[in-house]
């Protein structure tokens, strides 16, 4: 009994010996890294799929939207501190677009993802929720682009929320991201952006954590060696229709 136990033991030692050498090192390298590539690219679409449905979410929201104040209070809400920003009347198209986006939800969890001391932070692109999209930081957004409204008395003073967009040799009509933004740190730094840069809103409370972010350490590209995060941006109490 005993005999037969012991060679069973070591029958199935040896088969495990077999079974071990049967893949090599490099064998094994190239498996793990197949399946790392696999989760990758099976989040990279998980978080597609989440920002369309959002996207979807959002423009189901054109009724709420008409519903609100002509210079809505949004609250943006980061891993560094709380900002308030107001929205101006005069450049609905932007106004009414940030607010849809926002109110599905759009801009949660996204990254400001470019940060300049002496110039102004930047956020709202959909990659980067996707740490494998990093090189990609920059180019996302919801497949469309908004008409430029420039107002001239809307400066970049600090605090002023605008939109992000494509160079004039590409874009020569300056038309707008439909959903990344940047808020000034610097008024002396943007003051080269008035009258080419849509400015949409403007930092009503929290101008000193727009200082703290823009604070943050950066590598060469500008991204946050420790990610500053948009946690959720949402309408202010004060901005919601009664009965909401």
């Amino acid at each position: 009994m005993k005999k037969t136990f012991l060679r069973t033991v070591c029958c199935l030692a040896m088969a495990g010996i077999i079974i071990g050498c049967g893949e090599s090192k490099s064998q094994k390298a190239a498996r793990e890294a197949a399946e790392a590539e696999a989760a990758k690219a099976a989040e990279t679409a998980r978080l597609d799929s989440l920002a369309q449905a959002r996207l979807d979410e959002a423009n189901k929201n054109e009724t709420k939207v008409a519903e609100l104040p002509a210079e809505p209070v949004f609250v943006i809400t980061t891993n560094l501190g709380t900002m308030k920003i107001k929205l101006y009347s005069k450049t609905p198209k932007h106004r009414d677009n940030f607010a849809k986006l926002a109110m599905a939800g759009y801009y949660d969890d996204l990254l400001f993802h470019r940060v300049i001391k002496g110039f102004m932070i930047q956020g709202g692109d959909p990659f980067s929720r996707d740490t494998a999209r990093v090189a990609q930081y920059g180019q996302g957004g919801p497949g469309y682009t908004i008409p430029a409204e420039i107002i001239p008395e809307y400066t970049h003073k600090k605090g002023a929320v605008a939109a992000a967009r494509r160079g004039d040799s590409a874009n020569p009509n300056r038309e707008s991201s439909g959903s990344q933004f940047y808020i000034v740190q610097d008024e002396a730094g943007c003051a080269s952006l008035n009258g080419a840069y849509s400015v949409f809103g403007e930092t009503i409370e929290g101008l000193d954590v727009i200082d703290k972010i823009a604070a943050v350490a950066t590598n060469n590209k500008d991204l946050p060696l420790n990610p500053v995060k948009i946690i959720s941006i949402k309408l202010d109490e004060s901005s919601k229709p009664k009965g909401q």
